[in-house]
């Protein structure tokens, strides 16, 4: 099976129905170079929260996530590698490849006691990391943003082994070389974000689950950089204890101790043991969010994800990703039932620990809103807790967007000067989330729209 990274909730955090015309549909390092704008910002030291859960639920956790592919066919041993990993790059990496390598490395060091280092040993090297254009990720393996396979060196051996034996990673005893195919025409963020998710699965844990709110390993693509959960499962799929070859069983017997010994504070917690996902909501989601989909199927199927997750009983992030998903394709439509899913969506998250970042998504729903309606002070309630909670996830198109909005809220109490700082200060990040300066552009258009003072100015 190939890993690819899923592409049903877009990042670009549309918040009304009008989408820019573009002078281009790629991104080119040129003109993020050429740029008038001010310059690109980028994170400081990481600041992940150590997951707050029970050790029986994290086992739970561990063993869906290691022992079973993304299509739900189960992997019939463990696998990981059993030597130091050595890490290259290949292609043609762009500039802001080298410095978001240098510190996820340093990360997986640290925080999940991985020894893992990049080299020049092309020859040698565990994982290759090969950067490429979309347009040739796309002609390898289509609706893909990035991937990630075993036995693989380069995009054009895997075209030829595609569908092969050697590229199953139901057939791998141990992993020992596997490739990881980024865009270099994207954002610096959507190649950093592909860049945690494929080198975390590429020597960890191969599915996805809905049912967890703090993971990258989830396909509603909230989280874009590895969690303080996600390195806790790392440093555990490392673990002296365990060794490629094991099964299901013989880890699940090792996994108390593992978790007692590097997660202490989990033992005396009560497990919650969350329900698993159908796939018949995982399918509903896809089909309301992703690619190819009519708006009237789409509404169909978001009506259907609302019906599975009553019938589950869920009140998690999972019943408030279905209004969320609602809310979304209902803005254009039906703005006024879109924001009342979006309120139910906040109100959802609010009680789902780990769901923090799942709200500040919704607040920019929620306070572009209220910027419509000209609710200045309303929308600066509702966008001031989710600052810091963006910085701290490291997601640069969600805090650009936050400060955009900010800045419209502070137009509308009467804080000009105020609102230029804040919306100058948007521009480096958004530089980073979005990318070429037309792509801030219409960021800043989109969101200048909203405000009932720019009304006929655009």
């Amino acid at each position: 099976m190939n890993r690819m990274r899923r592409m049903i909730l877009p990042l670009a955090l549309m918040l009304n129905a009008c989408v820019p015309v573009t002078p281009s549909d790629t991104a080119s390092r040129g003109v993020i170079v050429d740029s008038t704008f001010p310059p690109m910002k980028t994170f400081g030291a990481p600041r992940p929260s150590r997951p707050v859960k029970s050790n029986n639920d994290l086992a739970l956790d561990f063993i869906e996530l290691s022992f079973r592919l993304e299509s739900g066919r189960d992997l019939p041993v463990f696998t990981r590698f059993e030597q130091p990993i050595t890490v290259r790059v290949t292609g043609a990496p762009p500039s802001s490849l080298g410095s978001d390598l240098t510190k996820l490395l340093h990360r997986m060091r640290t925080e999940a006691n991985i020894k893992i280092s990049q080299t020049s040993a092309n020859a040698t090297a565990n994982v290759t990391i090969q950067a490429v254009s979309r347009a040739e990720i796309r002609r390898a393996l289509p609706h893909a943003a990035c991937f990630v396979v075993p036995n693989i060196s380069s995009i054009d051996e895997y075209r030829s082994a595609r569908r092969t034996a050697k590229t199953n990673w139901a057939n791998l005893k141990k992993r020992e070389q596997l490739a990881i195919f980024l865009p270099n025409d994207a954002s610096p963020q959507e190649v950093r974000d592909c860049l945690h998710e494929e080198l975390a699965q590429a020597i960890g844990p191969l599915n996805d689950l809905y049912r967890l709110p703090d993971s990258v390993f989830n396909d509603d693509n909230v989280h874009t950089v590895l969690t303080g959960f996600d390195m806790m499962m790392l440093k555990a799929y490392y673990s002296p204890e365990l060794r490629s070859g094991m099964t299901r069983g013989q880890v699940s017997q090792a996994l108390p101790h593992i978790l007692n010994r590097i997660n202490p504070a989990g033992n005396g917690r009560a497990a919650k043991f969350a329900t698993r996902t159908p796939k018949a909501w995982a399918q509903a989601v896809q089909t309301a969010l992703g690619p190819g989909s009519k708006t009237s199927q789409r509404i169909t199927a978001a009506n259907q994800a609302l019906k599975i997750a009553n019938a589950m009983g869920w009140n998690d992030h999972r019943l408030a990703f279905a209004h969320y998903a609602s809310g979304r394709i209902m803005l254009a439509s039906d703005p006024k039932a879109a924001f009342q899913h979006f309120v139910s969506a906040d109100r959802y998250y609010a009680a789902t620990p780990g769901a923090d970042l799942h709200r500040a998504y919704v607040a920019t729903q929620l306070a572009a809103h209220a910027v419509t309606q000209g609710d200045g002070v309303r929308a600066l309630a509702l966008i001031g807790p989710h600052i810091d909670r963006a910085a701290r996830s490291e997601n640069a198109v969600l805090l650009s967007t936050l400060l955009l909005l900010r800045a419209e809220a502070l137009d509308l109490t009467g804080r000009s000067a105020e609102a230029r700082t804040v919306r100058l200060d948007s521009l480096g990040w958004a530089r980073y989330g979005f990318g070429p300066d037309w792509a801030v552009r219409a960021k800043l258009r989109e969101i200048s729209s909203l405000s009932p003072l720019k009304k006929g100015r655009l």
